[in-house]
C-alpha cells in the first residue's frame, strides 16, 4: 500500500458538486494517510448533488481566499453540472487550478470538472476525458478526447463519472507518490 503521510490534497468544490466524486477520493486518500482538505468559495458548508436531487453537505476547511498552490501536493475536481460550472465562472478559482498545473503538481478533473480545465486553458495539446456530453467542448478547447475510465497526461488525470472512481483515486494516489511531473511544451 502506498503511504501518503505527510502529504495535503485540495479538493475544490462549491455548492452542487457530485457527491461522490468528492466522497470517494477523499476517503480513498485519507485511506492513505493523506490529509485532505474541502477548500470552497465560502466558508460553512457546501452542498452535493446525489443523483437526481440535493444530496449532503460537506464541512468547508478553507476558503479559496486563504490557501495557496505551496500549500498542497494534488488538486482535485469534483465534478456535477453545478458544481463546474459555478467554478469556471470564479476567476481565483480558475487561477487556482491554472497556478497549480502551471507548478506541475498532479491535478486530477472527473465528470464535468475539464470545464474548470478548459477555462483554465489547460486542455489544449492534452490527452483528456470526460463525461460523455462535454466529448465536444474537450475537443473544441484543443484537447485528444478519448473514452476510458482514467486518463493520465503528465500528471493530468481525468475521468469519466462515477463509475470510474475507484480507477480515479487509484491514478490520484499513484502520481501524487510520483510527485511533480515535467512537461512538454504544446506545439
Amino acid at each position: 500500500m502506498t503511504h501518503l503521510s505527510g502529504k495535503r490534497i485540495a479538493i475544490l468544490a462549491t455548492d452542487g458538486f457530485e457527491q461522490s466524486e468528492l466522497e470517494v477520493p477523499k476517503q480513498r486518500l485519507e485511506e492513505h494517510n493523506a490529509k485532505v482538505d474541502i477548500v470552497s468559495l465560502k466558508p460553512g458548508e457546501i452542498w452535493g448533488w446525489s443523483h437526481d436531487d440535493w444530496g449532503n453537505p460537506v464541512k468547508v476547511d478553507k476558503t479559496l481566499d486563504k490557501v495557496k498552490v505551496e500549500d498542497y501536493d494534488a488538486l482535485i475536481l469534483p465534478g456535477g453540472q453545478i458544481n463546474p460550472d459555478l467554478l469556471r465562472a470564479d476567476k481565483n478559482a480558475v487561477k487556482f487550478v491554472s497556478d497549480f498545473y502551471k507548478n506541475k503538481k498532479p491535478l486530477a478533473a472527473i465528470c464535468h470538472a475539464p470545464w474548470i480545465l478548459i477555462e483554465a486553458g489547460i486542455a489544449k495539446g492534452r490527452k483528456m476525458t470526460s463525461y460523455h456530453s462535454m466529448a465536444t467542448d474537450v475537443k473544441n478547447a484543443g484537447a485528444d478526447w478519448v473514452d476510458q475510465e482514467v486518463v493520465v497526461d503528465q500528471g493530468l488525470i481525468t475521468s469519466r463519472n462515477p463509475k470510474d472512481l475507484e480507477a480515479f483515486s487509484a491514478k490520484i494516489i499513484e502520481e501524487v507518490s510520483e510527485g511533480r511531473h515535467e512537461r512538454r511544451a504544446v506545439a
